[in-house]
């Protein structure tokens, strides 16, 4: 009986690994994606990623940013605050403020913030489906969405 449950406790083991590879090999091919997209070190591709996915949480609504983030790399999004510490509510902002947000955060100047914006937002685009993409656009300004489907 005590073989069967070290046999039962190594599968379970053997499929949290797996599974912790998966998360990592994803999240590894979504930086890879967006450093060669955007022509950044793996390092600063990171930061703009959460950067930019975090600015553009901050204006969808919460149910509309737990879609996107369940088609993004899992690794990607815990990189965010936990969603209990997030505003109930969207702020209202537009393509300057989003823009201004990521090249402070990066510490970069804003015209080359929004080329990495862009990147980022072509590099999620890639990972969602065409269906969230639309979802997305739908709601934010028209600023934001012309920002975001410049990356379709």
């Amino acid at each position: 009986m005590a073989q069967a449950h070290e046999n039962e406790t190594e599968k379970q083991e053997r499929h949290e690994r797996r599974h912790d590879a998966h998360v990592r090999a994803t999240y590894a091919a979504f930086i890879r994606h967006l450093c060669e997209l955007s022509a950044l070190p793996p390092a600063l591709a990171e930061c703009a990623a959460v950067s930019v996915l975090g600015a553009l949480e901050r204006r969808l609504m919460p149910d509309g940013a737990r879609n996107l983030e369940s088609q993004l790399p899992r690794l990607l999004v815990a990189f965010l605050p936990p969603a209990e510490e997030r505003p109930p509510r969207p702020r209202r902002f537009g393509r300057e403020a989003l823009v201004e947000s990521v090249a402070e955060d990066l510490q970069m100047p804003v015209d080359r913030a929004e080329l990495v914006v862009r990147s980022v937002l072509r590099a999620f685009q890639d990972q969602i489906s065409e269906g969230e993409a639309d979802k997305v656009a739908s709601n934010l300004p028209a600023d934001l969405q012309a920002l975001w489907r410049l990356t379709q």
